[in-house]
């Protein structure tokens, strides 16, 4: 059976009792760049105590208390505006890592808003020597094959980036583009003008080019373990098995990496432990952690190709101002927009409950 996040009473400034979700593990987020244009206000909420979250399927309003929370994963492109916030956080007892997003995309302009290339790389450097190359997980997400960039130009890309990249991470995640499970993202592309919808399928490789891709980028770590740079390659939410190549599944929100690199933390460790399967008597063992109960920890709420452990994400689809064309989290760059200014409308009349999410007072 599938864990569950825990709860607890929340009073709300009016005096209010509510019940709210109280996670140990939160995700920042995978429905918006918190890091990139919200970074300010997921504090003033850090230090609050609390934010609410609205189900994007039914429009249902929820509260989340920051009261258990012991650690943080932040998604972002640009981390910029949040590291000078992470001291803080540290001297909170709270263990964070980050998921960064580096792609260079910047000819097709499938990444209209990020910061120019060089200036990404350059945060990434700042963001790794600041934290540790352990904690900060590059992401080459996703991959997309278009006219003008086949395989072969697009992992000569990755190369280029792994250069300007070296030491500063343990970990390359990639995954391939979804067009036929998300119909937003098939219709975003054809804005561009790079597709019909004759042949908008061919931005997403099939199976010989995933094997093309897996081939090189193994060629790409294989490369840098021969100059004394180890990092380790994996796939996000892939149904594909490539472990042949040494690449694994990932899992972003990832309970073995943060029992290995926040072994400080003891609540954090306390919670992680009481998701390891019982370890039978064994002369043998060494030691060792038994492994995770991943049936008991994986996160309900995520499909089932994806290996995340139980978190809250805490994050409101059509917010990220990105302007990814490949965005499963945005509708169009019109919906975003208007998400935007009823936020801040809400904001200005003192009515916003959340991170990036209004009250119940919508």
């Amino acid at each position: 059976m599938a864990g569950k996040i825990g709860r607890t009473e929340l009073t709300l400034p009016g005096g209010e009792n509510v019940s709210a979700m109280a996670p140990v593990i939160v995700s920042a987020s995978r429905s918006t760049d918190i890091p990139a244009f919200f970074a300010k206000s997921f504090m003033e909420k850090l230090r609050r105590g609390w934010t609410t979250w609205v189900n994007p399927f039914n429009r249902a309003v929820s509260y989340v208390s920051f009261k258990n929370t012991k650690a943080i994963v932040f998604w972002t492109k640009n981390p910029g505006p949040m590291l000078k916030y992470l001291p803080e956080i540290d001297a909170m007892g709270i263990s964070y890592y980050f998921q960064y997003t580096l792609n260079n995309y910047e000819k097709e302009g499938f990444e209209p808003h990020v910061l120019p290339l060089p200036k990404r790389i350059e945060i990434f450097k700042e963001l790794s020597e600041q934290i540790g190359p352990e904690r900060v997980i590059w992401r080459a997400d996703p991959l997309i094959i278009v006219p003008g960039l086949p395989v072969r130009d697009l992992c000569a890309r990755i190369w280029e980036l792994s250069k300007a990249l070296k030491g500063l991470t343990r970990k390359l995640v990639f995954s391939f583009v979804d067009v036929e499970a998300y119909r937003k993202v098939s219709n975003n592309l054809i804005k561009t003008g790079l597709w019909t919808k004759a042949d908008v399928l061919s931005a997403q490789p099939g199976a010989a080019q995933r094997e093309e891709i897996a081939s090189d980028l193994a060629k790409i770590r294989d490369a840098w373990h021969e100059k004394g740079w180890d990092f380790a390659l994996a796939t996000c939410a892939e149904g594909v098995d490539l472990s042949r190549y040494g690449i694994e599944h990932n899992r972003c929100i990832d309970g073995e990496l943060m029992a290995r690199i926040f072994k400080d933390n003891q609540k954090l460790m306390g919670y992680l432990n009481s998701f390891r399967k019982p370890r039978q008597n064994d002369l043998f063992s060494g030691g060792e952690a038994a492994e995770f109960d991943y049936k008991k920890f994986k996160d309900p709420g995520q499909r089932a190709e994806c290996g995340c452990v139980l978190s809250k994400d805490i994050g409101m689809y059509n917010t990220c101002s990105h302007g990814c064309v490949y965005c499963y989290a945005n509708t169009s760059d019109e919906a975003v927009k208007r998400k935007l200014a009823e936020l801040r409308a809400l904001e200005e009349n003192a009515v916003l409950g959340g991170t990036v999410i209004p009250s119940a007072k919508i």
